[in-house]
């Protein structure tokens, strides 16, 4: 066997992994000129539009230091917040990261949580300062960060540019001398844990592995051990540019595995795979089950697409296994799915990705978080509410609790005065506020997840002009004045509309989503009353007028009780039309929602 190193990058959003990876890859020559592109390993295009990694991606290299070959197993990883699920499954496939901080920006809200996971899993870190070539770097002052955080020794920081490619060589010595080699247990059964996979429509699920015992042949009888399904290792490979077959894998090898499966739910993220004829009874302990921090409904636009829809979010979730859904009807828009997000940009990319990758037209609901009901009759069993529609009569509830984060912002003094009054304005409260530099700030806030739901995250960095960083934590759930917000068309209920919203803040948010609706949804032939409520009390009313035919058009003179007759006929004509009338809300209304804040 090969001596082998496992490592991944963590770093805050936009601190430069993406193009250090690039770097990595082109020294040990695991890419030729042809193959080179920045950010090489973010091959879908909503990642290189936003310039943001979005999935993590394995690849190996090979690396001879010392007169030693060495195979170096490298795990790029997300920076944003809501994707930190995907760091989680890479760090539990790593025995090492590179911990790689901006030295334009210093140590970021998220550079400190993903710090934190890769050391609950005894992770050796190596500390890198990135972009150290750049004119507003600040080397020194951003290794005084580093050493204050993880208390290492100061000349163990190394200095990088994944840019102009400056200390590359030093990373992979330290990747090499400073990251243990896998510990395996010698003649041990079979343990390979699945981090990750794919649907290929040729091949089926193609499944991304790391083997912590045993060896893996081709053609070997295999077992999952969560569904306990048996299949045949029809190929299996390392992960290079391009897969690369093999016909054995041994410990601490990462790779990729072919069964021939067609059906998405027969694979899961963090299972472990053995062998059928010597089965191992213990599955490797890895990454925690996802916990959902935002819910929408997405809707097809025709129903007849129902079906499409749910084999489209069963491929997706093989390739994010974050997203989490169970099908639910709306009386406004028929079949659909409740699905389960980490957040709104997790919401935004799902929605995107069914768009573009599979060809939905779909319709996304207003983000709710989840809520626990307690009724009179029974105080202590709690109700799970991932849906507002599904709210027990008021007078038969007790209390509903909502869930709590706790958040820290790490942003420049100049601006902690304008950031306390949107976190106050948020129902937060100042937990601690410290200086980890005279130039940066953290500040700890405890609020409310529905708060920061919409639009948290677009207000923050418009009025830190950028510097300020944001990670949160879910601390549990407590008791709060909470209400359900109906919105009704012509008295009917839209329940795709309905949402819960603190008692204080229901009128405003009311108000402006009638104007909005008046804007969005076309005139008819008869008079539309839109209306919010809470129960039966009426809290704001917008009124869109009737689109009048000129039914007189044709009356040439004549006597004026002709023209009095034709209106009386097209006014009781507008009554029965009310009655029985369908207003059409256009999907444009329903995205509305999420801007009624800009």
């Amino acid at each position: 066997m090969k001596p082998i190193r496992n490592f991944c990058i963590i770093a805050h959003i936009d601190h430069g992994k993406s193009t250090l990876a690039d770097r990595l890859l082109e020294f040990t020559n695991t890419i030729t000129e042809r193959e080179r592109e920045d950010q090489l390993l973010d091959d879908m295009d909503l990642e290189k539009e936003r310039g943001i990694t979005i999935k993590s991606h394995a690849i190996q290299m090979d690396y001879p230091f010392n007169g030693i070959d060495y195979t170096i197993n490298l795990i790029d990883t997300p920076g944003h917040v809501d994707f930190s699920y995907e760091v989680s499954r890479s760090i539990a496939s790593c025995e090492g990261a590179l911990l790689l901080v901006d030295a334009t920006q210093g140590i970021q809200a998220q550079t400190i949580s993903n710090l934190y996971l890769a050391l609950e899993n005894d992770l050796e870190i190596i500390p890198v300062v990135n972009k150290i070539d750049m004119d507003g770097a600040m080397i020194e002052e951003v290794k005084d960060q580093i050493v204050d955080l993880i208390g290492c020794e100061r000349d163990t920081i190394l200095e990088a540019s994944g840019r102009s490619g400056i200390g590359i060589e030093g990373i992979l010595k330290a990747v090499i001398e400073r990251i243990p080699a896998p510990k395996f247990t010698e003649g041990a059964k079979l343990q390979a844990m699945i981090f990750d996979s794919v649907f290929n429509p040729f091949r089926g699920v193609i499944a991304y592995f790391r083997i912590f015992n045993g060896t893996l042949r081709k053609n070997d009888k295999i077992r999952f051990l969560a569904t306990q399904k048996d299949y045949n290792a029809d190929e299996i490979g390392i992960l290079r540019l391009k897969p690369e077959i093999k016909d054995l894998l041994g410990p601490g090898d990462v790779g990729y595995i072919i069964t021939g499966i067609k059906q998405a739910k027969e694979i899961k993220v963090g299972d472990t795979i053995t062998l059928a004829s010597d089965p191992s009874t213990e599955s490797v302990k890895g990454f925690e089950d996802v916990k959902p921090m935002v819910f929408a409904g997405i809707y097809p636009i025709d129903s007849d697409d129902f079906e499409d829809l749910r084999d489209s979010l069963e491929k997706l979730q093989l390739n994010d296994a974050s997203l989490v859904y169970e099908p639910e009807t709306s009386i406004a828009l028929g079949f659909g799915f409740r699905c389960g997000f980490l957040g709104l940009l997790h919401l935004e990319i799902v929605s995107e990705r069914l768009e573009r990758e599979f060809d939905q037209n779909i319709i996304v609901t207003v983000p709710q978080v989840s809520y626990n009901c307690y009724l009179s009759k029974d105080k202590d069993k709690a109700m799970y509410l991932h849906n507002p529609a599904e709210l027990p009569d008021v007078t038969t509830l007790d209390r509903i609790e909502e869930p709590w984060i706790k958040s820290q912002i790490i942003t420049k003094p100049e601006f902690i005065g304008s950031l306390m009054n949107l976190c106050m304005e948020k129902r937060g409260i100042l937990q601690n506020q410290h200086y980890l530099t005279p130039t940066r700030v953290e500040l700890q806030f405890e609020m409310p997840l529905a708060e920061i739901v919409f639009d948290f995250y677009d207000k923050l960095k418009s009025i830190s002009k950028g510097y300020a960083s944001f990670d949160y934590q879910l601390i549990g759930f407590r008791a709060g004045d909470l209400v359900k917000l109906d919105i009704k068309l012509n008295g009917e209920n839209v329940d795709a509309f309905s949402s819960m919203i603190h008692r204080d803040k229901a009128y405003g948010f009311g108000s402006r989503l009638c104007e909005k609706l008046k804007e969005l949804i076309p005139k008819q032939q008869f008079v539309i009353a839109i209306q919010a409520a809470i129960g039966m009390k009426i809290i704001s009313r917008e009124t869109i007028s009737a689109m009048r035919k000129d039914v007189t058009a044709k009356c040439y003179g004549g006597d004026i009780s002709r023209k009095r007759k034709l209106l009386e006929k097209q006014k009781k004509g507008k009554k029965k039309m009310r009655q029985f009338g369908k207003v059409e809300v256009p999907q444009e209304a329903f995205l509305a929602v999420l801007k009624l804040n800009d």
